[in-house]
């Protein structure tokens, strides 16, 4: 195992021999000065596997340092160290492709974590997965479409794949926020470690801190017996906490310590559990307004807000609508075992002049739709079917029946017709099909609607 070597940029030579002892301690050999003049001609002439840098020098500033290292070794990661309560300086070098901050006075515990996950992502020491070549941005990208909007996300996406700056989707419900995410997760250096998703939104309140942080056995009624927690199932990859903008204040306040310390306390543990974990979150709320009106923390929000993208809506690249409907239309072929699907010109052009209010989530829904109804391969206009405008509104002011919404209660009679006429048919399901009036398609599309197996 080959012995790693840091780079320590920082105008005060105490710190430079406290960040050297803390290091070599670790087992890491380093250089140090005090200039960045000097910090250039180091990187040009000797291989580094961590720079930590000062953000004040008497010849430049972190940043510039930041900038050249990205430009001439970005495979290099580089943290920053700040002075106490400068959010904006460290935001910034997030934002230039810093790998991490840590402030003066420096928390050397906290140092050492970041340190070892550097050093980890950087240059794996073992083989195997963790140490194939990165992706290339270009292979097999999900994020389909040849418009200015997506080109330049999937731009901005493989930038951020190489750095660990936390990253925040923005974008309507159906546009892609995961998408964007599990990309941003697979072009990095973490792709060969979990990506663990989580709806915020989905979480009772009372079970959240659980199922965040795990729990010891016998912390509470229920707790039989000890549970990971979404942090160390993700550690050595990426957290996905879709909705963000849904979590209690009371949570995030044990969630931007666990951001900032880069550990864990289990419900009913004594002591805190390091975790490595990259953050990327979404919401299709504004969190700003959300932080102005107290519903969500302002210092988390500057933890989580680092670098901020926006998944477009379909309606705004609609020339992106034929690649995405052929992809879509393979995926349904292939998964019903059809020998192809397409869409005629007429077809085609009806999509284009759709609003999308569901953006890429309701295209799926539309042609799944049409796959059904359609005898032959090709989906002609008329058998597209879109969502009627007011069907909300008009859903709304039905009466329940009996509490149930109609949506739920025209599925259930459903259900109960299906599963009768498949105990007639003795479960044979093309006999069932021709009782109802259905062909096998239509058939084999509800009950997967419906997960009736």
């Amino acid at each position: 195992m080959s012995i790693k070597q840091v780079l320590v940029v920082d105008d005060e030579p105490d710190i430079c021999e406290l960040l050297e002892i803390t290091l070599q301690r670790m087992g890491i050999e380093t250089v140090s000065t005090t200039r960045m003049r000097q910090a250039v001609n180091l990187l040009g002439k000797q291989r580094f596997d961590l720079c930590l840098t000062d953000m004040r020098m008497p010849d430049g500033d972190g940043l510039e340092l930041v900038q050249h290292i990205q430009e001439h070794c970005p495979e290099l990661p580089v943290a920053v160290i700040t002075a106490h309560g400068c959010v904006d300086t460290a935001v910034r070098a997030l934002q230039l492709g810093a790998f991490d901050f840590v402030t003066k006075p420096v928390d050397l515990p906290l140092l050492r974590r970041l340190v070892d996950s550097a050093l980890r992502l950087a240059r794996p020491e073992e083989p195997g997965p963790a140490a194939q070549a990165p992706v290339q941005e270009d292979e097999a990208s999900p994020l389909l479409g040849r418009s200015g909007a997506m080109m330049q996300l999937r731009a901005t996406v493989g930038k951020l794949a190489r750095s660990q700056a936390p990253v925040i989707v923005l974008g309507e419900s159906g546009s892609g926020k995961e998408l964007v995410a599990r990309e941003i997760h697979r072009l990095g250096p973490r792709s060969a470690q979990p990506f663990v998703p989580v709806n915020c939104g989905a979480i009772p309140s009372e079970l959240m801190e659980s199922e965040f942080f795990g729990h010891q056995k016998g912390a509470f009624t229920g707790a039989i017996q000890n549970k990971t927690g979404l942090f160390r199932e993700a550690h050595g990859g990426t957290l996905f906490l879709d909705e963000v903008a849904e979590l209690p204040l009371a949570l995030q306040v044990k969630l931007l310590r666990a951001l900032q310390e880069r550990a864990i306390k289990p419900v009913g543990a004594n002591r805190e559990e390091s975790v490595d974990v990259r953050i990327v979150s979404a919401t299709h709320k504004n969190l700003a307004d959300e932080v102005q009106h107290g519903r969500f923390r302002q210092d988390l929000f500057y933890r989580l807000n680092v670098v901020e993208l926006r998944a477009p809506p379909l309606r705004e690249r609609p020339e992106d609508i034929a690649e995405l409907a052929a992809h879509i239309l393979r995926d349904i072929a292939a998964q019903w075992q059809l020998s192809g699907l397409a869409l005629s010109p007429a077809a085609l052009d009806r999509l284009r002049g759709y609003h999308f209010p569901g953006n890429v989530r309701e295209l799926e829904n539309i042609l799944e739709r049409a796959a059904v109804m359609v005898d032959g391969p090709v989906i002609d206009a008329d058998t597209l079917v879109f969502p009627e405008r007011n069907r909300n509104a008009d859903s709304a002011s039905m009466p329940a029946t009996h509490g149930v919404g109609l949506d739920d209660h025209l599925a259930e009679q459903e259900r109960r017709a299906l599963e009768a006429a498949l105990e007639q048919a003795a479960g044979n399901r093309t006999a069932a099909a021709r009782t109802l009036g259905l062909s096998f398609r239509q058939m084999r599309y509800r009950l997967k609607k419906l997960g009736i197996d």
